[in-house]
């Protein structure tokens, strides 16, 4: 059977092509076997798939497929709506007990990290019924997708001196939740934007010595427990859960199988509005080419469809995007290495990734796979980067973004005009 697929051309098409919907099908058919776990490289070796989701990275991480081009999964993935009419609605009239998890909400927005790390307040609060996942966002958001993130009770803490940065005052909400509920536990994302330095706080505060850059939790036992990163990330460290984490990315898969009624919680107790030790003085101008990939929420990466860098470096700067690379505009000498995105090069996270005249090869896009939002500037309609994309553009690369930058420009005199 295997012999005749591989002399057909349609299947052999296929065969080449791992991000098509039907690989994994075809790969499972010619190797004979009820699954695409193992495959046949082009010279006959037999190896894993590092593409299935659960995979384990080179980093120790199991990998996470957000891309939707697995498993055939690009048609639910393009279409949510579909996908969420289907998915039960998880109610809780009155919660036993909560669990708190205070997302980093960058931008407004959830990230693929406030994402996993609700994945795993939901598994927590599986273990006993009546359980509510409790997300507090303070100040202005623009999140729409609370219900699909498996928050049960939102706490939206409005005043506007949220918007800045008060994380004293911050931390006085947060201890008046304490005080208001006890939740079982308490979840933040171990990072760098806010949330993990709140996170730590809360824990001197209320005399827990929190787990810190936890990646893994165990259920399995009668007391869970967690495994964080330890010695600069060298050595694993596990520990019985303590009621205050600070979670990686990946520590869990984010909620794909319900949608939750996401209930508005307010605070019981009256408001105390704590000592003022802290003055925000706004946001300090970042030159965009001085954030390193990993860090960038807004990249602007080129390949080998740019014909015209000069004009892709103003883009960037017209448009305040960190710059990133294919390995082949990297090996043609047009950007330095440590700007190569993808496998053999840095993994990114972006918010918003632009792809301009890349093909998307597999180590590029297992490179991207975590990006919020991409989007592709290419003339083949066809190629793997279109495929994985959520906006894709079709035409000359060189035109398009000179007429972008065009159009950002004008928007920014504008708004300087009217100012």
């Amino acid at each position: 059977m295997s012999d005749i697929l591989r002399r057909d051309p349609r299947i052999e098409q296929i065969r080449r092509n791992r991000l098509h919907p039907q690989y994994d099908a075809v790969i499972a058919a010619m190797n004979g076997t009820a699954s695409a776990a193992e495959w046949l490289s082009p010279q006959g070796i037999k190896r894993r798939n590092p593409h299935l989701v659960g995979f384990i990275g080179p980093n120790g991480l199991r990998r996470i497929d957000r891309s939707g081009g697995q498993g055939g999964s690009v048609s639910a993935a393009k279409s949510p709506s579909v996908a969420a009419d289907s998915r039960p609605l998880q109610r809780i009239e009155s919660p036993a007990a909560y669990i708190v998890v205070v997302p980093d909400m960058q931008g407004g927005r959830l990230s693929a990290q406030d994402k996993d790390v609700l994945g795993l307040a939901q598994q927590l609060a599986s273990r006993h019924p009546q359980t509510a996942v409790l997300a507090v966002v303070f100040g202005s958001h623009k999140e729409q997708g609370f219900v699909d993130a498996g928050v049960d009770r939102l706490l939206h803490l409005r005043d506007s001196a949220f918007d800045n940065y008060a994380p004293e005052q911050r931390l006085a909400r947060l201890l008046q939740l304490e005080s208001d509920i006890q939740p079982e536990y308490w979840l933040f994302p171990d990072s760098g934007l806010g949330s993990g330095d709140l996170g730590r706080r809360l824990a001197v505060q209320i005399d827990v010595r929190a787990a810190t850059g936890v990646w893994q939790v165990k259920l399995d036992g009668e007391q869970p427990q967690c495994v964080s990163r330890g010695a600069a990330g060298t050595v694993d460290i596990t520990r019985e859960l303590p009621r205050v984490v600070l979670a990686l990315s990946e520590c869990a898969e984010p909620v794909s199988d319900t949608r939750h009624e996401v209930l508005e919680f307010m605070l019981r107790t009256a408001q105390v509005e704590p000592l003022q030790r802290i003055e925000d003085l706004g946001p300090v101008a970042v030159d965009p080419a001085s954030v390193s990939l990993a860090e960038a929420e807004f990249i602007l990466s080129g390949g080998n469809g740019v014909t015209d860098w000069q004009g892709f470096h103003t883009a960037a700067g017209v448009l305040g995007a960190t710059e990133g690379a294919s390995r082949v505009a990297v090996d043609d000498g047009f950007m330095p290495r440590d700007r190569q995105v993808g496998a053999t090069g840095t993994w990114v996270t972006a918010r918003v990734y632009l792809a301009v005249g890349i093909s998307g090869a597999i180590q590029h896009l297992q490179g991207i796979q975590t990006c919020d939002k991409v989007i592709a500037i290419n003339t083949d309609a066809g190629c793997d980067m279109v495929k994985r994309a959520d906006l894709a553009v079709i035409g000359d690369a060189a035109a398009i973004l000179e007429k972008l930058t065009e159009k950002v420009t004008a928007l920014k005199q504008e708004k300087r005009h009217v100012a």
